[in-house]
């Protein structure tokens, strides 16, 4: 019998509520979807892995563990079913797992992160500007995203220009567009109060203190030295099931090309 599973691959968070919610419930739609695969979970980040263990006692395996383990336990089909939102850094280990073991599995394949061709970015924006239509002159979302050093930074760039003329604006933490060039933006457009929302999967580490704390350098404190309002809505795109439904069509995609 051929042995099939599907691997959860995607940074992770040390905030169990929003895990559950996100990566959780992303999971057990994917289960549900694809009832002749075990799912099991691996995390990227190191760190997060750590402090889960430590403060929780719940081991969350690495690419690499998880694979081994896979192999050892006889699966010969293993689907790499990456969480990530841009092919960014964290993608790119994805990339590396799969050239590094395949030789040890009769199929071992990656899905693509959730921005990967022309057609993610226009369904991304319509979930982005619907989030935000019903509100009214003078409010608006701003969407937090990660950032990165990768080349894949220009996601978020060209996230913000496609919502240009809507009520939805996309900055980065950690790259461009930065929340100061947001405030230019939202001050041209008379904007007052921002629903500050995470880009991300979860509404973890960055959200809770790059986002929604009293911190010199949150982005709240610093909307409000610019007189914007900035409130906070902890809830990661993993929640929605728009965004979970993405991520699974590109496995079933992966799955029908074998």
């Amino acid at each position: 019998m051929n042995k099939k599973a599907i691997l959860a691959v995607s940074f992770g968070t040390t905030y169990p509520e929003t895990r559950e919610k996100t990566i959780g419930a992303t999971e057990k739609k994917i289960s549900k979807e694809f009832p002749d695969y075990d799912v099991f979970r691996a995390f990227t980040s190191t760190i997060v892995r750590k402090r889960i263990y430590k403060n929780e006692g719940i081991k969350v395996d690495s690419i690499q563990e998880a694979l081994n383990k896979l192999r050892a336990q006889g699966y010969e089909e293993v689907y790499l079913q990456s969480l990530h939102i841009i092919p960014g850094i964290e993608y790119q280990l994805v990339q590396n797992a799969i050239d590094g073991y395949s030789p040890q599995f009769k199929k071992l394949v990656a899905t693509p992160p959730l921005l990967d061709k022309f057609a993610d970015y226009e369904q991304l924006v319509n979930f982005l500007k619907k989030q935000s239509a019903y509100l009214p002159s003078g409010k608006a979302i701003l969407w937090m995203g990660h950032g990165t050093a990768h080349s894949a930074f220009t996601t978020y760039a060209c996230l913000d220009h496609m919502l240009a003329g809507t009520k939805s604006y996309v900055g980065a933490v950690e790259s461009y567009p930065d929340v100061h060039d947001e405030i230019k933006r939202l001050k041209h457009a008379k904007v007052e109060k921002v629903y500050m929302q995470p880009l991300m999967m979860v509404a973890g580490n960055h959200a809770h203190n790059d986002m929604a704390s009293d911190q010199p350098n949150s982005w709240k404190t610093i909307l409000k030295e610019n007189d914007i309002v900035g409130h906070p809505v902890l809830k990661g795109l993993g929640e929605y099931e728009e965004i979970q439904e993405m991520f699974i069509a590109k496995l079933r995609t992966t799955i029908e090309r074998g």
